[in-house]
């Protein structure tokens, strides 16, 4: 089948976001920061924002959890732009050449709704999306629930078949195959490119 839209994921393909670019800073002790961001602002306490929970009462519930640590806690969210630390300049230069091809675009990406707007501003290529961005925290459901590729699938009426879905999540990607996308899992030494070349698509 004759490929017609590409779906891009944010963090960690288009935009470059890491906890660490605040609290190694913050903590000046690599292992404390460490201890904090895999026991305390864990990745499965931040996805339950990017699943909608507000920011304000995530943070309360892990102050609660983690009373000691409520300083840090708190910081977070209040510096989250700082762990926004830039787009990933080589994927963002395909997205560009992609605007002016035949193929259809969209974003797909597990994004709390609060901290979403500031990239949209903060970042212009968003705009090449035309608002056909899907986002975790406004849907209340995040990848890898199959359940929000059908929202994109449906809102759009876009057939998963004649799709590439790009994510460098491992989960993500086995979820979107399993649906019947083709997939590019993208690393930091990816070519987009080639991967896309590879696929039939060229730029």
């Amino acid at each position: 089948m004759k490929i017609k839209n590409i779906i891009f994921d944010f963090g960690g393909v288009l935009m470059d976001w890491n906890p660490r670019y605040f609290f190694k800073d913050y903590f000046k002790d690599d292992e404390k920061m460490e201890y904090f961001l895999e026991n305390i602002a864990q990745d499965e306490w931040n996805i339950e924002q990017d699943r909608g929970r507000t920011l304000a009462e995530g943070t309360e519930i892990q102050v609660k959890k983690f009373p000691e640590w409520e300083k840090e806690i708190r910081a977070y969210y209040d510096n989250w732009t700082t762990m926004l630390k830039s787009d990933i300049p080589q994927n963002v230069e395909i997205l560009r050449k992609l605007k002016n091809t035949d193929y259809h675009l969209f974003g797909l990406t597990n994004w709390s709704a609060e901290t979403f707007p500031y990239a949209l501003e903060n970042y212009d290529f968003f705009q090449i999306f035309d608002g056909k961005i899907v986002v975790s925290g406004t849907e209340k459901l995040i990848k890898p629930d199959p359940k929000i590729w059908y929202v994109l699938l449906d809102r759009y009426n876009i057939q998963a078949g004649e799709s590439v879905f790009i994510d460098d999540n491992p989960k993500n990607i086995e979820m979107a195959q399993s649906l019947g996308f083709e997939t590019i899992q993208v690393n930091p030494d990816t070519n987009l490119e080639q991967e896309l070349a590879g696929l039939g698509i060229t730029l």
